[in-house]
């Protein structure tokens, strides 16, 4: 299965240029060769998107910042935008947990577990589809992550 280097669209193997973004696929001339390596990281498009989600919203920043590809972009921001919004609503959880009472904080911690529990099952899909070589949105939050990585 081949992918097109400059929009990610799957491209047969015989075909020459992409159908989606009209790219010439196959060989790079030579004037392009020196801006695709400084452009990217050096690291294959489908492990790379699988990176963005490592460590969540930090591991997302840091490929947003030095990897220029359109699908690691967008697997960039979506953990930027998902795993950063989970980490708040973490803290802000723990924090008012303190000034809940007991009541509050069985129903708190209750809470804080289910977001634990969805952010793991986020973390896996969006790892697993990443190294498939698939754009999986999540909802919401990959119609962000889209508009924000252009």
């Amino acid at each position: 299965m081949a992918f097109c280097s400059a929009c990610g669209a799957e491209v047969g193997a015989s075909v020459t240029f992409c159908p989606k973004c009209g790219k010439a696929v196959g060989s790079v001339p030579a004037s392009t060769a020196t801006t695709a390596t400084t452009e990217t990281t050096g690291i294959q498009e489908n492990v790379a998107g699988l990176l963005c989600y490592v460590v969540g919203w930090v591991t997302g920043l840091i490929f947003f910042l030095i990897d220029k590809r359109p699908n690691v972009r967008f697997h960039a921001m979506q953990s930027i935008i998902a795993f950063g919004a989970l980490n708040v609503l973490f803290w802000a959880l723990a924090w008012s947990s303190w000034f809940g009472g007991l009541l509050g904080l069985a129903f708190l911690g209750l809470l804080s577990m289910l977001f634990w529990l969805v952010g793991v099952v986020c973390w896996i899909l969006c790892m697993v589809k990443a190294y498939q070589g698939q754009r999986f949105k999540l909802p919401v939050i990959g119609d962000l992550a889209e508009k924000y990585s252009r």
